[in-house]
């Protein structure tokens, strides 16, 4: 599985990176989460809103913190 944070640093950003963190060592998932903060790469995604949550490719959260309990279940297959 494969995790991207999309955002350019801020405080909100670190937080999401933390909550998926967080949520994939409950989880106990197998899972490479990488933190993207390049502005086109976080556009080739079309997303305009950081922070944003990426799940094997597909966009799950834009503009908001994720709760981890939420973030739990985009990890479940």
């Amino acid at each position: 599985m494969e995790i991207k944070v999309l955002g350019p640093g801020c405080p909100r950003c670190q937080k999401t990176e933390q909550a998926v963190k967080d949520a994939v060592a409950e989880a106990g998932v197998d899972a490479t989460i990488e933190k993207v903060a390049d502005v086109m790469e976080i556009a080739k995604y079309g997303v305009f809103g950081t922070p944003a949550v990426v799940v094997d490719g597909e966009v799950k959260s834009v503009g908001k913190i994720p709760p981890v309990d939420e973030i739990k279940k985009w990890l479940q297959r």
